[in-house]
Protein backbone atom coordinates (compact mmCIF):
# COMPACT_ATOMS: atom_id res chain seq x y z
CA UNK A 1 0.00 0.00 0.00
CA UNK A 2 3.01 2.46 0.83
CA UNK A 3 4.36 1.78 -2.67
CA UNK A 4 0.91 2.34 -4.54
CA UNK A 5 0.23 5.46 -2.84
CA UNK A 6 3.56 6.68 -3.54
CA UNK A 7 2.95 6.11 -7.09
CA UNK A 8 -0.17 7.80 -7.10
CA UNK A 9 1.05 10.94 -5.55
CA UNK A 10 4.03 10.82 -8.08
CA UNK A 11 0.63 10.09 -10.78
CA UNK A 12 -1.07 12.82 -9.65
CA UNK A 13 1.85 15.26 -9.70
CA UNK A 14 2.98 14.60 -13.11
CA UNK A 15 -0.28 15.14 -14.01
CA UNK A 16 -0.48 18.62 -12.26
CA UNK A 17 2.51 19.98 -13.69
CA UNK A 18 1.90 19.03 -17.07
CA UNK A 19 -2.11 19.52 -17.27
CA UNK A 20 -2.61 15.60 -18.16
CA UNK A 21 -2.48 17.01 -21.77
CA UNK A 22 -1.42 15.10 -24.87
CA UNK A 23 1.05 17.11 -25.71
CA UNK A 24 3.26 16.35 -22.36
CA UNK A 25 6.17 14.81 -24.16
CA UNK A 26 6.69 17.70 -26.72
CA UNK A 27 6.74 19.91 -23.74
CA UNK A 28 8.90 18.47 -21.46
CA UNK A 29 11.45 17.98 -24.50
CA UNK A 30 11.95 21.56 -25.33
CA UNK A 31 12.98 22.25 -21.55
CA UNK A 32 16.40 22.47 -20.40
CA UNK A 33 17.76 19.42 -17.32
CA UNK A 34 19.27 20.35 -14.23
CA UNK A 35 23.22 19.49 -16.09
CA UNK A 36 22.11 22.44 -18.85
CA UNK A 37 21.48 20.01 -21.15
CA UNK A 38 18.80 20.62 -23.77
CA UNK A 39 16.24 17.96 -23.89
CA UNK A 40 16.55 18.04 -27.94
CA UNK A 41 20.00 18.46 -27.95
CA UNK A 42 22.73 16.03 -29.54
CA UNK A 43 23.13 13.72 -25.97
CA UNK A 44 19.55 13.40 -25.51
CA UNK A 45 18.82 12.97 -29.34
CA UNK A 46 21.36 10.03 -29.55
CA UNK A 47 20.22 8.58 -26.56
CA UNK A 48 16.58 8.15 -27.70
CA UNK A 49 17.53 7.10 -31.07
CA UNK A 50 20.55 4.14 -30.68
CA UNK A 51 20.74 1.16 -28.49
CA UNK A 52 23.77 2.42 -26.33
CA UNK A 53 23.48 6.14 -26.23
CA UNK A 54 23.78 7.04 -23.04
CA UNK A 55 21.34 9.91 -21.32
CA UNK A 56 23.35 13.23 -20.04
CA UNK A 57 21.11 13.11 -16.96
CA UNK A 58 20.00 10.32 -15.00
CA UNK A 59 16.58 9.33 -16.52
CA UNK A 60 14.80 6.97 -13.50
CA UNK A 61 11.58 4.59 -14.41
CA UNK A 62 9.26 2.72 -12.60
CA UNK A 63 8.44 -1.05 -12.16
CA UNK A 64 6.75 -2.73 -10.98
CA UNK A 65 9.15 -5.72 -10.06
CA UNK A 66 8.40 -9.45 -9.85
CA UNK A 67 10.40 -10.87 -6.56
CA UNK A 68 12.11 -14.35 -6.24
CA UNK A 69 12.68 -17.02 -3.86
CA UNK A 70 15.79 -16.28 -1.23
CA UNK A 71 15.73 -12.43 -2.59
CA UNK A 72 16.34 -14.08 -6.40
CA UNK A 73 19.78 -15.63 -4.88
CA UNK A 74 21.46 -12.28 -5.20
CA UNK A 75 24.61 -11.81 -3.16
CA UNK A 76 24.33 -10.61 0.02
CA UNK A 77 23.93 -6.72 -0.02
CA UNK A 78 22.62 -6.53 -3.38
CA UNK A 79 18.72 -5.22 -3.91
CA UNK A 80 16.48 -4.94 -6.67
CA UNK A 81 17.26 -1.61 -7.31
CA UNK A 82 21.24 -1.90 -6.72
CA UNK A 83 22.64 -4.83 -8.27
CA UNK A 84 25.03 -5.82 -11.10
CA UNK A 85 22.18 -5.78 -13.68
CA UNK A 86 20.81 -2.24 -12.43
CA UNK A 87 24.54 -1.04 -11.61
CA UNK A 88 25.58 -1.76 -15.04
CA UNK A 89 22.75 -0.40 -16.33
CA UNK A 90 23.21 3.01 -14.73
CA UNK A 91 26.99 3.31 -15.82
CA UNK A 92 26.60 2.69 -19.20
CA UNK A 93 22.82 4.11 -20.31
CA UNK A 94 22.53 6.53 -16.92
CA UNK A 95 19.03 4.79 -15.69
CA UNK A 96 18.06 3.81 -12.95
CA UNK A 97 14.57 1.49 -11.71
CA UNK A 98 12.61 2.38 -8.75
CA UNK A 99 10.38 -0.35 -7.72
CA UNK A 100 7.03 1.04 -6.75
CA UNK A 101 5.32 -2.10 -6.90
CA UNK A 102 6.31 -5.63 -5.68
CA UNK A 103 5.11 -8.88 -5.76
CA UNK A 104 6.60 -12.75 -5.24
CA UNK A 105 6.74 -14.89 -8.14
CA UNK A 106 3.55 -16.89 -7.71
CA UNK A 107 1.23 -13.75 -6.62
CA UNK A 108 2.82 -11.50 -9.29
CA UNK A 109 -0.05 -11.79 -11.95
CA UNK A 110 -3.08 -11.02 -9.09
CA UNK A 111 -0.87 -7.79 -8.55
CA UNK A 112 -0.96 -6.71 -12.27
CA UNK A 113 -4.41 -7.51 -12.42
CA UNK A 114 -5.18 -4.95 -10.08
CA UNK A 115 -2.78 -2.47 -11.16
CA UNK A 116 -5.30 -2.95 -14.99
CA UNK A 117 -7.81 -2.58 -13.18
CA UNK A 118 -6.94 0.34 -11.45
CA UNK A 119 -5.17 1.65 -14.63
CA UNK A 120 -2.42 2.79 -11.88
CA UNK A 121 0.49 0.70 -14.10
CA UNK A 122 4.09 2.16 -13.24
CA UNK A 123 6.50 3.61 -16.30
CA UNK A 124 7.63 -0.03 -17.27
CA UNK A 125 5.84 -3.64 -16.25
CA UNK A 126 5.69 -7.19 -17.44
CA UNK A 127 2.33 -8.81 -18.57
CA UNK A 128 2.41 -13.03 -18.15
CA UNK A 129 -0.30 -13.19 -20.80
CA UNK A 130 -2.08 -11.56 -24.40
CA UNK A 131 -5.45 -11.60 -22.86
CA UNK A 132 -3.80 -8.85 -19.94
CA UNK A 133 -1.88 -7.13 -22.75
CA UNK A 134 -4.95 -6.93 -25.03
CA UNK A 135 -6.94 -4.96 -22.17
CA UNK A 136 -3.97 -2.34 -22.03
CA UNK A 137 -4.11 -1.70 -25.33
CA UNK A 138 -7.84 -1.33 -25.56
CA UNK A 139 -7.81 1.01 -22.85
CA UNK A 140 -4.84 2.35 -24.11
CA UNK A 141 -2.71 2.83 -21.29
CA UNK A 142 0.33 2.15 -22.91
CA UNK A 143 3.29 3.47 -25.87
CA UNK A 144 3.59 2.12 -29.28
CA UNK A 145 7.14 0.90 -28.83
CA UNK A 146 7.23 0.67 -33.31
CA UNK A 147 9.70 3.40 -33.41
CA UNK A 148 11.73 2.29 -30.29
CA UNK A 149 11.97 -1.63 -31.38
CA UNK A 150 13.76 0.22 -35.04
CA UNK A 151 15.96 2.81 -33.45
CA UNK A 152 17.09 1.52 -29.96
CA UNK A 153 17.42 -2.14 -30.46
CA UNK A 154 20.49 -3.45 -31.46
CA UNK A 155 21.21 -5.64 -35.01
CA UNK A 156 22.01 -8.74 -33.02
CA UNK A 157 18.43 -8.41 -30.74
CA UNK A 158 16.36 -8.36 -33.88
CA UNK A 159 18.45 -10.98 -35.35
CA UNK A 160 17.57 -13.20 -31.83
CA UNK A 161 13.89 -12.45 -32.35
CA UNK A 162 14.26 -13.26 -36.40
CA UNK A 163 15.43 -16.55 -35.02
CA UNK A 164 11.67 -17.53 -33.75
CA UNK A 165 10.35 -16.78 -37.12
CA UNK A 166 7.90 -13.28 -37.57
CA UNK A 167 4.99 -14.43 -35.51
CA UNK A 168 6.94 -14.09 -32.33
CA UNK A 169 7.27 -10.33 -32.70
CA UNK A 170 3.06 -9.74 -34.73
CA UNK A 171 1.92 -11.10 -30.94
CA UNK A 172 2.82 -8.18 -29.56
CA UNK A 173 1.23 -5.84 -32.59
CA UNK A 174 -2.09 -4.17 -32.52
CA UNK A 175 -3.55 -2.55 -35.91
CA UNK A 176 0.17 -3.14 -36.86
CA UNK A 177 1.67 -1.09 -34.10
CA UNK A 178 4.10 -2.62 -31.41
CA UNK A 179 2.36 -2.11 -28.82
CA UNK A 180 4.43 -4.65 -26.24
CA UNK A 181 8.10 -6.51 -26.53
CA UNK A 182 7.01 -10.37 -26.43
CA UNK A 183 9.72 -12.63 -24.23
CA UNK A 184 11.87 -15.13 -26.75
CA UNK A 185 10.53 -18.50 -25.13
CA UNK A 186 13.86 -20.31 -25.66
CA UNK A 187 13.46 -24.08 -26.46
CA UNK A 188 14.05 -25.86 -23.60
CA UNK A 189 13.33 -29.37 -25.03
CA UNK A 190 11.29 -32.30 -23.80
CA UNK A 191 11.14 -32.80 -19.82
CA UNK A 192 13.70 -35.32 -19.04
CA UNK A 193 13.14 -38.08 -16.08
CA UNK A 194 14.70 -37.04 -12.61
CA UNK A 195 15.91 -40.15 -10.67
CA UNK A 196 17.37 -40.62 -7.54
CA UNK A 197 20.63 -42.38 -8.16
CA UNK A 198 21.92 -42.96 -5.05
CA UNK A 199 18.78 -44.76 -4.12
CA UNK A 200 18.78 -46.83 -7.26
CA UNK A 201 22.91 -47.89 -6.23
CA UNK A 202 21.01 -48.97 -2.52
CA UNK A 203 18.52 -51.03 -4.33
CA UNK A 204 20.25 -52.63 -7.19
CA UNK A 205 18.31 -50.98 -9.89
CA UNK A 206 20.17 -50.07 -13.64
CA UNK A 207 19.48 -47.28 -15.27
CA UNK A 208 16.40 -46.75 -17.18
CA UNK A 209 16.20 -46.86 -21.38
CA UNK A 210 12.29 -46.62 -21.39
CA UNK A 211 9.17 -44.83 -19.55
CA UNK A 212 8.24 -48.33 -18.16
CA UNK A 213 11.85 -48.67 -16.83
CA UNK A 214 11.22 -45.54 -15.00
CA UNK A 215 7.73 -46.78 -13.98
CA UNK A 216 9.50 -50.03 -12.55
CA UNK A 217 11.98 -48.03 -10.36
CA UNK A 218 9.60 -45.82 -9.14
CA UNK A 219 7.88 -48.74 -7.60
CA UNK A 220 10.78 -50.49 -6.27
CA UNK A 221 11.36 -46.75 -4.29
CA UNK A 222 7.64 -47.20 -3.30
CA UNK A 223 7.91 -50.71 -2.06
CA UNK A 224 10.81 -49.98 -0.69
CA UNK A 225 9.78 -46.63 1.40
CA UNK A 226 12.61 -45.13 0.30
CA UNK A 227 12.54 -41.31 1.58
CA UNK A 228 9.87 -42.35 4.06
CA UNK A 229 9.24 -42.08 7.61
CA UNK A 230 7.37 -43.81 9.96
CA UNK A 231 3.65 -43.11 9.24
CA UNK A 232 4.39 -41.18 6.04
CA UNK A 233 2.97 -43.13 3.08
CA UNK A 234 5.72 -43.01 0.16
CA UNK A 235 5.98 -40.66 -2.62
CA UNK A 236 6.16 -42.46 -5.79
CA UNK A 237 6.10 -40.01 -9.22
CA UNK A 238 5.68 -36.36 -8.10
CA UNK A 239 2.72 -35.23 -10.13
CA UNK A 240 1.38 -31.50 -10.82
CA UNK A 241 -2.00 -31.35 -10.97
CA UNK A 242 -1.87 -29.10 -14.05
CA UNK A 243 -0.43 -32.44 -15.53
CA UNK A 244 0.99 -30.52 -18.33
CA UNK A 245 3.67 -27.63 -18.13
CA UNK A 246 4.72 -24.60 -19.76
CA UNK A 247 8.15 -23.65 -19.94
CA UNK A 248 9.25 -22.46 -16.64
CA UNK A 249 7.63 -25.49 -14.76
CA UNK A 250 8.48 -29.21 -13.49
CA UNK A 251 6.37 -31.65 -12.06
CA UNK A 252 4.54 -32.34 -14.66
CA UNK A 253 3.69 -35.64 -16.91
CA UNK A 254 4.03 -33.92 -20.29
CA UNK A 255 6.50 -37.32 -21.41
CA UNK A 256 3.54 -39.80 -20.19
CA UNK A 257 1.31 -38.03 -23.07
CA UNK A 258 4.21 -37.78 -25.65
CA UNK A 259 4.28 -41.50 -25.44
CA UNK A 260 0.64 -41.24 -26.69
CA UNK A 261 1.22 -38.59 -29.46
CA UNK A 262 -0.84 -36.36 -27.24
CA UNK A 263 -0.68 -32.59 -27.04
CA UNK A 264 -3.17 -31.97 -24.35
CA UNK A 265 -3.90 -28.31 -24.08
CA UNK A 266 -2.54 -27.43 -27.11
CA UNK A 267 -4.57 -26.38 -31.00
CA UNK A 268 -3.61 -28.73 -32.88
CA UNK A 269 -3.58 -29.68 -36.74
CA UNK A 270 -4.85 -33.07 -37.12
CA UNK A 271 -7.01 -34.92 -40.51
CA UNK A 272 -6.67 -31.65 -42.23
CA UNK A 273 -8.64 -29.36 -39.76
CA UNK A 274 -7.65 -28.18 -36.22
CA UNK A 275 -8.66 -29.54 -32.94
CA UNK A 276 -8.38 -28.73 -29.59
CA UNK A 277 -5.56 -31.42 -28.61
CA UNK A 278 -7.18 -32.59 -24.71
CA UNK A 279 -10.14 -33.99 -26.62
CA UNK A 280 -8.11 -36.07 -29.09
CA UNK A 281 -7.88 -40.46 -28.77
CA UNK A 282 -4.59 -39.85 -27.75
CA UNK A 283 -5.11 -38.05 -25.10
CA UNK A 284 -7.56 -40.43 -24.32
CA UNK A 285 -5.27 -43.27 -23.84
CA UNK A 286 -2.61 -41.39 -22.25
CA UNK A 287 -5.14 -40.98 -19.31
CA UNK A 288 -5.70 -44.13 -19.39
CA UNK A 289 -2.13 -44.75 -18.56
CA UNK A 290 -1.78 -42.02 -16.16
CA UNK A 291 -4.72 -43.63 -14.35
CA UNK A 292 -3.19 -46.97 -14.96
CA UNK A 293 -0.08 -45.62 -12.81
CA UNK A 294 -1.88 -44.02 -10.00
CA UNK A 295 -4.12 -47.25 -9.50
CA UNK A 296 -0.87 -49.35 -9.23
CA UNK A 297 0.89 -46.62 -6.79
CA UNK A 298 3.36 -45.19 -9.14
CA UNK A 299 2.16 -41.60 -9.13
CA UNK A 300 1.93 -39.83 -5.88
CA UNK A 301 -1.07 -41.00 -4.26
CA UNK A 302 -1.71 -37.38 -2.78
CA UNK A 303 -0.92 -35.40 -6.02
CA UNK A 304 -4.62 -34.04 -6.18
CA UNK A 305 -4.09 -32.38 -2.76
CA UNK A 306 -0.78 -30.64 -3.26
CA UNK A 307 0.03 -27.18 -3.88
CA UNK A 308 2.87 -26.03 -6.29
CA UNK A 309 5.44 -25.26 -3.35
CA UNK A 310 4.63 -28.64 -1.66
CA UNK A 311 6.14 -30.30 -4.78
CA UNK A 312 8.95 -28.50 -4.54
CA UNK A 313 9.40 -29.50 -0.84
CA UNK A 314 8.87 -32.64 -1.46
CA UNK A 315 12.20 -32.97 -3.78
CA UNK A 316 14.28 -30.42 -1.63
CA UNK A 317 13.37 -32.35 1.95
CA UNK A 318 14.34 -35.95 0.29
CA UNK A 319 10.66 -37.52 0.29
CA UNK A 320 10.47 -38.31 -3.41
CA UNK A 321 13.08 -39.96 -6.00
CA UNK A 322 11.29 -38.99 -9.20
CA UNK A 323 9.69 -36.54 -11.09
CA UNK A 324 9.87 -35.04 -14.61
CA UNK A 325 11.52 -31.45 -15.18
CA UNK A 326 13.38 -29.31 -17.95
CA UNK A 327 17.07 -29.31 -18.24
CA UNK A 328 17.26 -26.50 -16.00
CA UNK A 329 16.21 -28.03 -13.18
CA UNK A 330 19.31 -28.60 -11.05
CA UNK A 331 18.89 -25.01 -10.91
CA UNK A 332 15.69 -25.01 -9.27
CA UNK A 333 14.63 -27.13 -7.24
CA UNK A 334 18.26 -29.57 -6.96
CA UNK A 335 20.70 -26.86 -6.10
CA UNK A 336 18.89 -26.64 -3.00
CA UNK A 337 19.23 -30.57 -2.68
CA UNK A 338 22.52 -30.53 -3.14
CA UNK A 339 23.49 -27.81 -0.80
CA UNK A 340 21.22 -29.69 1.70
CA UNK A 341 22.12 -33.09 1.48
CA UNK A 342 25.27 -33.59 -1.32
CA UNK A 343 24.53 -37.55 -1.44
CA UNK A 344 21.37 -37.12 -3.18
CA UNK A 345 23.01 -37.99 -6.60
CA UNK A 346 19.81 -36.80 -8.57
CA UNK A 347 20.74 -37.79 -12.54
CA UNK A 348 18.49 -36.80 -15.42
CA UNK A 349 17.49 -39.52 -18.38
CA UNK A 350 15.96 -38.51 -21.64
CA UNK A 351 13.71 -41.31 -22.14
CA UNK A 352 10.53 -39.70 -24.26
CA UNK A 353 10.89 -37.25 -27.52
CA UNK A 354 8.29 -34.74 -27.83
CA UNK A 355 5.29 -35.34 -29.50
CA UNK A 356 4.75 -34.54 -33.03
CA UNK A 357 4.81 -31.09 -35.53
CA UNK A 358 1.38 -31.31 -35.59
CA UNK A 359 0.57 -28.31 -32.63
CA UNK A 360 0.67 -25.02 -32.47
CA UNK A 361 2.85 -22.53 -30.48
CA UNK A 362 0.81 -20.92 -27.67
CA UNK A 363 0.81 -17.56 -26.51
CA UNK A 364 0.58 -18.41 -23.27
CA UNK A 365 3.90 -19.11 -22.75
CA UNK A 366 4.96 -15.38 -23.77
CA UNK A 367 5.72 -12.56 -21.18
CA UNK A 368 5.23 -9.08 -22.94
CA UNK A 369 7.35 -5.79 -21.50
CA UNK A 370 4.86 -2.75 -22.11
CA UNK A 371 5.66 1.14 -21.07
CA UNK A 372 3.06 3.27 -19.46
CA UNK A 373 1.33 5.74 -21.87
CA UNK A 374 3.11 9.04 -21.49
CA UNK A 375 6.15 7.84 -20.03
CA UNK A 376 8.85 10.15 -21.44
CA UNK A 377 11.13 7.79 -22.87
CA UNK A 378 10.00 4.54 -24.25
CA UNK A 379 12.91 3.83 -25.69
CA UNK A 380 14.73 2.76 -22.38
CA UNK A 381 12.83 -0.83 -22.45
CA UNK A 382 14.74 -1.68 -25.91
CA UNK A 383 17.85 -0.27 -24.71
CA UNK A 384 17.89 -2.26 -21.39
CA UNK A 385 17.16 -5.60 -23.69
CA UNK A 386 19.94 -4.54 -25.96
CA UNK A 387 22.33 -4.08 -22.93
CA UNK A 388 21.50 -7.16 -21.00
CA UNK A 389 20.91 -9.45 -24.10
CA UNK A 390 23.49 -8.36 -26.32
CA UNK A 391 26.12 -6.01 -25.47
CA UNK A 392 27.08 -7.67 -22.13
CA UNK A 393 26.98 -11.27 -23.50
CA UNK A 394 28.82 -10.53 -27.23
CA UNK A 395 30.69 -7.21 -26.44
CA UNK A 396 31.77 -5.76 -23.27
CA UNK A 397 35.02 -6.22 -21.13
CA UNK A 398 33.98 -4.99 -18.21
CA UNK A 399 30.60 -7.05 -17.39
CA UNK A 400 32.02 -9.90 -15.28
CA UNK A 401 30.20 -8.92 -12.47
CA UNK A 402 26.72 -9.18 -14.75
CA UNK A 403 27.77 -12.43 -16.30
CA UNK A 404 29.25 -14.08 -12.96
CA UNK A 405 25.25 -13.93 -11.96
CA UNK A 406 24.91 -16.92 -14.17
CA UNK A 407 27.39 -19.45 -12.23
CA UNK A 408 25.97 -17.78 -9.27
CA UNK A 409 22.40 -19.31 -10.07
CA UNK A 410 20.85 -15.61 -9.79
CA UNK A 411 17.28 -16.17 -10.39
CA UNK A 412 16.48 -13.99 -13.66
CA UNK A 413 13.83 -12.10 -11.93
CA UNK A 414 16.54 -10.09 -10.09
CA UNK A 415 16.61 -8.41 -13.51
CA UNK A 416 14.83 -4.94 -13.99
CA UNK A 417 12.92 -6.81 -17.11
CA UNK A 418 11.99 -10.48 -16.49
CA UNK A 419 12.53 -11.70 -19.02
CA UNK A 420 15.01 -13.48 -21.49
CA UNK A 421 16.22 -12.76 -25.11
CA UNK A 422 18.34 -14.82 -26.97
CA UNK A 423 18.53 -17.23 -29.91
CA UNK A 424 15.81 -19.80 -30.65
CA UNK A 425 18.56 -22.51 -30.07
CA UNK A 426 21.01 -20.71 -27.88
CA UNK A 427 20.37 -23.81 -25.40
CA UNK A 428 22.11 -26.21 -27.29
CA UNK A 429 24.75 -24.30 -29.04
CA UNK A 430 25.60 -23.20 -25.52
CA UNK A 431 26.50 -26.36 -24.69
CA UNK A 432 28.00 -27.38 -27.62
CA UNK A 433 30.24 -24.56 -27.23
CA UNK A 434 31.40 -25.54 -23.68
CA UNK A 435 32.19 -29.06 -24.31
CA UNK A 436 34.15 -28.07 -27.38
CA UNK A 437 36.59 -26.51 -25.05
CA UNK A 438 36.14 -29.17 -22.21
CA UNK A 439 37.02 -31.41 -24.80
CA UNK A 440 40.07 -29.57 -26.01
CA UNK A 441 39.10 -28.70 -29.41
CA UNK A 442 38.62 -25.03 -28.74
CA UNK A 443 39.70 -22.31 -27.22
CA UNK A 444 38.37 -20.87 -24.07
CA UNK A 445 38.78 -17.35 -25.42
CA UNK A 446 36.56 -17.74 -28.62
CA UNK A 447 33.48 -18.40 -26.30
CA UNK A 448 30.61 -15.34 -25.66
CA UNK A 449 30.74 -13.77 -21.70
CA UNK A 450 27.73 -16.49 -20.90
CA UNK A 451 29.73 -19.79 -22.04
CA UNK A 452 32.50 -18.35 -19.92
CA UNK A 453 30.78 -18.10 -17.06
CA UNK A 454 29.07 -21.70 -17.78
CA UNK A 455 32.25 -23.21 -18.92
CA UNK A 456 34.62 -21.70 -15.51
CA UNK A 457 31.99 -22.99 -13.12
CA UNK A 458 31.75 -26.60 -14.76
CA UNK A 459 35.18 -27.27 -15.30
CA UNK A 460 35.13 -26.22 -11.57
CA UNK A 461 33.10 -29.07 -10.91
CA UNK A 462 34.68 -31.27 -12.90
CA UNK A 463 38.68 -30.74 -11.77
CA UNK A 464 37.89 -30.79 -7.90
CA UNK A 465 39.21 -27.40 -7.62
CA UNK A 466 35.26 -26.01 -6.19
CA UNK A 467 32.28 -28.02 -5.15
CA UNK A 468 29.96 -24.98 -4.25
CA UNK A 469 26.40 -25.85 -5.41
CA UNK A 470 26.59 -23.36 -8.16
CA UNK A 471 28.78 -24.88 -9.48
CA UNK A 472 27.29 -28.40 -9.16
CA UNK A 473 24.05 -26.65 -10.70
CA UNK A 474 25.90 -25.67 -14.02
CA UNK A 475 27.32 -28.81 -14.16
CA UNK A 476 25.02 -30.76 -13.95
CA UNK A 477 22.21 -28.32 -15.91
CA UNK A 478 24.14 -27.44 -19.04
CA UNK A 479 27.05 -30.18 -19.24
CA UNK A 480 24.83 -33.54 -17.83
CA UNK A 481 21.23 -32.45 -19.17
CA UNK A 482 21.62 -30.56 -21.93
CA UNK A 483 23.90 -32.73 -23.03
CA UNK A 484 21.83 -36.06 -23.19
CA UNK A 485 19.35 -33.40 -25.46
CA UNK A 486 22.45 -32.72 -28.21
CA UNK A 487 23.87 -36.47 -27.46
CA UNK A 488 19.80 -37.63 -28.48
CA UNK A 489 19.53 -35.56 -31.28
CA UNK A 490 16.83 -33.44 -30.60
CA UNK A 491 15.51 -31.31 -32.87
CA UNK A 492 13.80 -28.22 -31.85
CA UNK A 493 10.35 -28.10 -33.72
CA UNK A 494 9.60 -25.12 -35.78
CA UNK A 495 6.84 -23.37 -34.15
CA UNK A 496 3.82 -22.00 -35.84
CA UNK A 497 1.21 -19.38 -34.63
CA UNK A 498 -2.60 -19.29 -34.73
CA UNK A 499 -2.88 -16.28 -36.89
CA UNK A 500 -6.12 -15.40 -34.31
CA UNK A 501 -3.65 -14.81 -30.99
CA UNK A 502 -6.96 -14.67 -28.81
CA UNK A 503 -7.72 -18.44 -28.96
CA UNK A 504 -7.01 -19.14 -25.37
CA UNK A 505 -9.01 -21.36 -23.25
CA UNK A 506 -11.98 -20.01 -21.66
CA UNK A 507 -11.04 -20.47 -17.96
CA UNK A 508 -14.41 -22.05 -17.57
CA UNK A 509 -13.12 -24.93 -19.99
CA UNK A 510 -10.14 -25.01 -18.42
CA UNK A 511 -11.24 -25.93 -14.93
CA UNK A 512 -13.54 -28.36 -16.50
CA UNK A 513 -10.68 -30.38 -17.93
CA UNK A 514 -8.48 -30.24 -15.18
CA UNK A 515 -11.32 -31.36 -12.97
CA UNK A 516 -12.68 -34.08 -15.54
CA UNK A 517 -8.83 -35.68 -16.01
CA UNK A 518 -7.66 -35.44 -12.30
CA UNK A 519 -11.10 -37.59 -11.47
CA UNK A 520 -10.23 -39.89 -14.41
CA UNK A 521 -6.70 -40.55 -13.11
CA UNK A 522 -7.75 -41.20 -9.71
CA UNK A 523 -10.61 -43.31 -10.41
CA UNK A 524 -12.75 -41.69 -9.65
CA UNK A 525 -14.64 -41.41 -12.71
CA UNK A 526 -14.27 -44.54 -15.64
CA UNK A 527 -12.28 -43.82 -18.58
CA UNK A 528 -15.20 -43.62 -20.79
CA UNK A 529 -16.29 -40.20 -18.87
CA UNK A 530 -13.76 -38.73 -20.98
CA UNK A 531 -16.31 -38.95 -24.17
CA UNK A 532 -18.67 -36.73 -21.48
CA UNK A 533 -16.05 -34.40 -21.04
CA UNK A 534 -15.46 -33.74 -24.54
CA UNK A 535 -19.41 -33.27 -25.32
CA UNK A 536 -19.31 -30.93 -22.03
CA UNK A 537 -16.36 -29.10 -23.32
CA UNK A 538 -17.98 -28.60 -26.76
CA UNK A 539 -21.59 -27.88 -25.44
CA UNK A 540 -19.92 -24.88 -22.94
CA UNK A 541 -18.61 -23.10 -25.45
CA UNK A 542 -16.16 -25.06 -27.14
CA UNK A 543 -17.51 -25.81 -30.12
CA UNK A 544 -18.10 -21.84 -30.83
CA UNK A 545 -14.65 -21.30 -29.96
CA UNK A 546 -13.02 -23.95 -32.40
CA UNK A 547 -15.36 -22.64 -35.09
CA UNK A 548 -13.70 -19.22 -35.03
CA UNK A 549 -10.13 -21.00 -34.82
CA UNK A 550 -11.01 -22.97 -37.93
CA UNK A 551 -12.28 -19.90 -39.49
CA UNK A 552 -9.45 -17.70 -38.95
CA UNK A 553 -6.82 -19.77 -39.47
CA UNK A 554 -5.67 -22.77 -42.73
CA UNK A 555 -4.86 -25.88 -41.19
CA UNK A 556 -1.97 -27.67 -42.57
Amino acid sequence: MKYKMFFLALAAGVCLLSGCSGNTVKQIKTQTGSAGYKKDSEQWINAAETPYGKYPELVTYTLGQMSGANNSNLPEGNTYEDNAYTRYLRKMLNIQNENVYMESEDRYDNLVNILVQDQTIPDVLVVSNRETLKELVDNNLVEDLTEAYENCTSDKIKEMFDSYGGDLLEAGKFDGKLMAIPETVVDHGPCLMWLRKDWMDQLGLEDPKTLEDAYDIIDEFVKNRMGTEEGETPVGLVCDTDLVGTTSSSYSVDPVFDSFGASPKRWISQNGEITYGSLTEETKEALKCLSELYKRGTIDQNFALRAQNNLRDLVVNGQCGAFFGLWWTPNNPLVDVYEKDPSADWQPYYLQAPSGENKYASFRDNKYVVVRKGYEHPEIVMKIISVLFDYTRYEADDADEVNEYFALNVDPTARPLVINVDFYEATYQITRDIREVLFGSRKEDSLTAIEQSYYEASNNYLRGTSRTAEDWAAYKSRISAVGLLVDGNYTPPVRKYLDDTDGEIPQSLQQLEKNSFIQIIMGEKPISYFDTFVQEWYRQGGEELTEHIRNSNPAE
